[in-house]
């Protein structure tokens, strides 16, 4: 069956699945969907595991045979560890096909490290030995932190996606870290053919932020401004999405890339994250049509990927319209709005939501675990 997430990824974007949850990793959900919608990987996060967790009873048995004397945040990984292993194992045979271009599963470091890079070195290498699967991918935050670590990682031989990217000069910093990491590993002597990584880009957060603001312009602008302000509404994530993959196209050329390719080196795939529509007046999959085109990757919710199924439409567009993406972005400049302020408060947003979701997240598992308990199972 040929669908049109199948064409979406004969264009060169993977479609990924941008939740993860038990029971579709135990009834062959995902084994369907994997064949039936295209899906060429998976990515999570502590938001998604939190709602996961919070649903239902699918992981109370796992979580009343802990012994007491774990840590909640040592439930969590286990529990975490468990889902990612089956979803690894689910993907196995697209990682096999692909010769390891795709397949992936990510799971993420604490969101207490996304300062710390020595922090996240010693937790991606535990999670990784725990998971002990090669289409793993640790997932680690765009902070300057997180790039020191991610340098650190790939040259050990680990799979990385880097996750939290809204700015331009963010993306060039973990693209630099990615080839420093290539480049450290194969000067120590080291294979870099098996090495793969990801750079997360969030797209429809940028519109919310941005649109908010241009909106406020647009109420106070005199009525000769305001045509010219709301018509740049819905633009700026596009915009900035293809200034970031015209990046990448620079980046993974010339002598420097040329000379990590000759031995097996693969690019660094920008990846769209955050790609539901948040403004019901926009095509619910309009941060998926924009943004296709070779070598890179977009994470759907399932609500997305259900309306690409339904109505996307696949075209080359992610290299198109790169002059009008610099006058956009121009003109949102012209007009007071600085983007580098709006992506650094998108990023610390970023990061706080996580956290809190995490926090969340092991509140909920303490509840469970004493409700187990009073309950009589064996904790």
């Amino acid at each position: 069956m040929t669908t049109r997430l199948h064409a979406l990824r004969d264009a060169g974007t993977a479609p990924w699945l941008d939740y993860i949850e038990r029971s579709m990793l135990s009834s062959g959900e995902l084994a369907r969907r994997i064949r039936d919608d295209a899906l060429m990987g998976m990515t999570s996060n502590p938001t998604i595991f939190e709602k996961a967790l919070a649903d239902g009873s699918a992981y109370d048995a796992e979580l009343a045979s802990f012994p007491a004397n774990w840590t909640d945040r040592a439930c969590f990984e286990q529990l975490a560890t468990t889902d990612v292993q089956a979803a690894c194992d689910a993907f196995e045979g697209v990682y096999t096909y692909t010769n390891g271009g795709d397949g992936y599963v990510s799971l993420e470091v604490g969101p207490d490290l996304a300062h710390d890079a020595a922090g996240t070195v010693a937790e991606a290498h535990r999670l990784w030995k725990a998971v002990n699967r090669p289409n793993l991918m640790i997932k680690v935050p765009g902070t300057e932190a997180g790039a020191e670590a991610v340098k650190t990682l790939i040259a050990d031989g680990l799979n990385v996606n880097v996750t939290l990217l809204f700015s331009i000069e963010a993306h060039a910093r973990v693209i630099d870290a990615y080839l420093d990491g290539l480049e450290a590993r194969y000067a120590a002597g080291h294979p870099i053919d098996r090495i793969a990584s990801v750079a997360s880009f969030f797209v429809s957060r940028v519109d919310a932020a941005i649109d908010a603001t241009l909106a406020k312009h647009a109420a106070a602008a005199d009525p000769s401004e305001r045509a010219a302000i709301e018509a740049l509404l819905g633009k700026a994530a596009i915009a900035n999405a293809k200034q970031a993959y015209r990046l990448f196209a620079e980046r993974f050329s010339g002598a420097r890339w040329e000379a990590l390719a000759a031995h097996g080196a693969r690019v660094q795939r920008p990846l769209w994250a955050s790609t539901s529509t948040k403004n019901p007046a926009y095509r619910d999959v309009l941060y998926v049509e924009a943004l296709i085109g070779p070598d890179s990757v977009n994470t759907l919710p399932p609500a997305t990927l259900e309306a690409f199924r339904d109505h996307g439409e696949t075209a080359r567009t992610v290299d198109a319209g790169l002059d009008e993406a610099d006058a956009q972005i121009a003109a949102l400049a012209a007009r007071g709005v600085n983007l580098t302020a709006v992506t650094d408060q998108l990023l610390s947003e970023g990061l706080a939501s996580f956290a809190k979701s995490f926090e969340t997240l092991l509140g909920g598992l303490a509840q469970k675990r004493a409700a187990l308990l009073e309950s009589g199972a064996s904790v």
